[in-house]
């Protein structure tokens, strides 16, 4: 079984067919089940645009899964600094952790939140992607806003999320908790994490280094099962591989019947093997050999699959084959 704290991202997969609504409405389930299941915490990511992933803002979904859960921390993972100005991710934040205090997280990310040009660019209002100062300029100002200007009372924990070293040496140089996209960039983790550790300095919001792993993570009764599940985000990432956005989210059944070029398969199966798709035993062994490799401090795992049921259910394997009876918490 797993030592570290386990954590859920939810990326708000909507179903082809279904309504945006629909996808609304087992978020707040979803979280409601978490909460009773004992898991650390429950990110919400941003993103734009897309026919398989709601766009729904990570402050209004933590807003509402905090009003109806008791005990789980909530929050972004990430709201993306670019889209916004810094003042007001503090005062949207600020305000959260006042109204439920030492529940709430402010977790940083860099990218966009889509693959469309012409929605990037209205995010920004026009303006292009944000260089490396300005990235960093928008984190250190939001920082400060949280301080100097909101002054609620508690404060949401930050955490600064990245897929490369280049975002881990950020997170360094500010002194904030890590959250590595292990289920993104693989090939990116040792080496970042690394540099993140050996070059980071303490801060008041952090006085160690601290590092959360994200992994897909698909666990079912059987290996069988696990793969059928996972065949829907397959799809979705062929298509990312060709720099497509636009692929909705098929269900299992369709999936199974999607073929795959010889270039595809080979990358995905590659991303499988370094994420924890199976029965509950090999999950658990997966996740715990990722644990060993990467000393992370925290898992959060990420479940995208087609119903809310079966993803429910990998959840709720883990809970009963991975994690600990009484599940460890942060100090």
């Amino acid at each position: 079984m797993i030592d570290v704290p386990l954590s859920a991202l939810e990326v708000a997969m909507v179903q082809a067919g279904a309504r945006a609504a629909d996808t609304l409405r087992d978020t707040a389930e979803f979280a409601r089940r978490l909460d009773d299941l004992g898991y650390l915490r429950l990110w919400y990511a941003e993103h734009h645009h897309s026919p398989a992933i709601g766009a729904f803002p990570p402050v209004v979904l933590t807003a509402h899964a905090a009003a109806s859960t008791s005990s789980i921390r909530l929050g972004s993972g990430g709201v993306l600094a670019p889209n916004h100005a810094p003042i007001m991710l503090a005062e949207q934040f600020g305000t959260l952790a006042a109204l439920h205090p030492d529940r709430i997280d402010l977790g940083i990310g860099r990218g966009p939140g889509t693959f469309d040009e012409p929605t990037a660019r209205a995010l920004r209002r026009g303006a292009g992607p944000a260089t490396d100062d300005e990235y960093r300029d928008d984190v250190a100002e939001t920082l400060r806003f949280l301080v100097d200007e909101v002054a609620l009372g508690p404060l949401p924990e930050p955490w600064l999320l990245a897929s490369s070293t280049a975002g881990a040496a950020l997170a360094a140089e500010l002194g904030l908790p890590l959250a590595f996209a292990h289920h993104i960039r693989p090939d990116n983790t040792l080496a970042a994490l690394d540099h993140y550790r050996e070059h980071f300095s303490p801060s008041r919001w952090c006085g160690r280094p601290r590092v959360l792993v994200c992994v897909e993570t698909v666990c079912a009764e059987t290996q069988e099962e696990a793969v059928h599940l996972a065949g829907p985000m397959d799809v979705v990432k062929a298509g990312l591989l060709k720099g497509r956005g636009d692929i909705p989210f098929p269900t299992p059944e369709e999936a199974a019947a999607h073929s795959f070029t010889p270039e595809e398969a080979r990358a995905l199966t590659g991303f499988r093997a370094q994420q924890a798709h199976g029965s509950p035993e090999i999950v658990d062994k997966r996740l715990r050999e990722l644990v060993d490799v990467t000393g992370a401090d925290e898992l959060m795992l990420v479940t995208p699959v087609y119903a809310l049921a079966d993803r429910l259910r990998s959840y709720e394997l883990v809970r009963q084959h991975v994690m600990l009876p009484t599940a460890p918490q942060l100090p």
